[in-house]
């Protein structure tokens, strides 16, 4: 017969209570292990960002390409301006007093935020490989093409590749750009300046050119200052071109808010709501690109929680 003491039950009791205390907080354990991990919030975000705690954001824009950024009577405008401010608001950097527009040539925009001198670049910037491994990008927000632009004098002479190589023919284009390249590979001697205003200028007032290629969106620009005067041709130049915001690649959380504010318009534009890309869109480009335009899904875009919905609607 065993007998059990006072002090034997007591150590029994605190023995068993330790076990099954053991074996609660193990099963517990396995579930959270099994639990998502909580994602990130923008505001986590945004203190990893180079940008936390500037008094202003420092934008990269054009200045010089009507309907996507131009200065009219001392203010910025244009659909790439309208999406800066967009981006900017969204960042927590309300109103114009909060924001440094930096104009920038196309050949300058990469050499501006590998040095630091612009935070973002909001500029008719195209995404390609070669770009991508010198800064990062967010987007794309917005779709277009390569086209040629001609005086309306030359409308019947330049209307194919084959015209753009007659060596009789002046093609202007600016610096830096995806068209300078693709011209190249096509065979199509160019003359290269500083920006397409210099190109639309030289064929205006001096006759130095017989035709400009740029953008879609860019050419567009200038034929609504011009409407008379040129005539766009609709040339097939390969791929199209995906507009995308510029960001230091040094900065990948700075480039995950741009891109999930992107998508934030993206998604209320699919809602039937009225978002800030296609308020953008219809103030500017709209009237002078036929047809009806989307907000393109942007790409790698990371999963935040928006804790203080800071995002525009």
């Amino acid at each position: 017969m065993i007998t059990v003491t006072l002090r034997g039950r007591v150590r029994l009791l605190a023995t068993t209570t330790a076990v099954v205390l053991t074996l609660l907080l193990a099963a517990g354990a396995g579930c959270d292990s099994q639990r998502e991990p909580e994602l990130p919030s923008v505001q986590e975000k945004l203190e990893q960002t180079h940008i936390f705690g500037q008094s202003k954001l420092r934008i990269g824009v054009a200045t010089y390409e009507p309907l996507m950024g131009v200065l009219d009577n001392n203010k910025l405008v244009g659909f790439d301006i309208d999406i800066a401010r967009y981006i900017a608001t969204s960042l927590g950097y309300e109103g114009d007093s909060a924001i440094q527009f930096v104009h920038l040539a196309t050949e300058d925009r990469i050499p501006a935020l590998q040095s630091g001198q612009v935070d973002i670049v909001v500029s008719s910037f195209s995404i390609t490989e070669e770009r991508q491994k010198l800064v990062s990008f967010a987007g794309p927000y917005f779709i277009t093409t390569q086209e040629v632009m001609v005086p309306v004098a030359m409308k019947d002479k330049i209307r194919t590749i084959e015209d753009l190589r007659n060596p009789n023919y002046r093609v202007c284009v600016g610096g830096g750009s995806t068209t300078e390249a693709e011209l190249e590979k096509h065979g199509i001697k160019t003359l290269v300046v500083k920006n397409v205003r210099d190109c639309v200028d030289g064929m205006r007032k001096r006759n130095l050119y017989d035709a400009v290629s740029s953008d879609e969106t860019i050419l567009a620009g200038f034929r609504s200052m011009y409407p008379t005067e040129f005539e766009i041709v609709d040339l097939p130049f390969g791929t199209s071109e995906q507009l995308g915001v510029g960001v230091p690649i040094s900065d990948p959380a700075l480039r995950d808010l741009v891109a999930y504010f992107l998508q934030q318009s993206y998604l209320t534009g699919r809602s039937g709501r009225t978002s800030p890309w296609l308020t953008a869109y219809h103030q500017n480009l709209g009237p002078w690109l036929p047809g009806e335009r989307e907000q393109p899904p942007p790409l790698d875009v990371p999963e935040l929680v928006d804790f203080d919905d800071k995002a525009p609607v």
